[in-house]
């Protein structure tokens, strides 16, 4: 069912510091920052030869990295994305296996364009698992 990884999201501090990290330290391909106000996050892509890594900063009030850099404050690594073909499919045969989707059971649209769910962490080894649809 999952298909490629297509990132690795890893929460940070601060932004700009960790792009410029990525760009001058590791000399990688380092995206603009883009805000996803409905996921609360601003995110940065930075592309390798075979996958994403994404960095995460809060945006706005309520922001779940907030919460997630409260607990953890150098930052680290938040979630882990695998390519689905039908995200629906992909969620109804979860759902039967016993896998909790977190939210409404709605996808929403990532930071790709594309519909995503997250599956809750205590149900995957405790590793928050986002499912995209390519």
């Amino acid at each position: 069912m999952i298909g490629r990884l297509n990132h690795v999201a890893i929460a940070v501090p601060d932004l700009e510091a960790a792009a410029d990290q990525y760009r001058n330290a590791l000399g990688a391909n380092v995206g603009a920052p883009q805000d996803e106000p409905d996921h609360g996050v601003t995110v940065i892509f930075i592309e390798l030869p075979n996958t994403k890594i994404e960095l995460l900063y809060p945006l706005g009030e309520g922001s779940p990295i907030q919460g997630f850099l409260d607990k953890n404050p150098a930052g680290g690594i938040h979630h882990i994305c695998y390519e689905v073909d039908d995200i629906i499919a992909a969620r109804d045969h979860l759902v039967t296996t016993g896998a909790r989707v977190l939210g409404n059971g709605e996808p929403k649209i990532g930071a790709h364009g594309k519909p995503v769910i997250f599956l809750h962490p205590k149900d995957f080894n405790g590793a928050l698992v986002e499912l995209e649809q390519v």
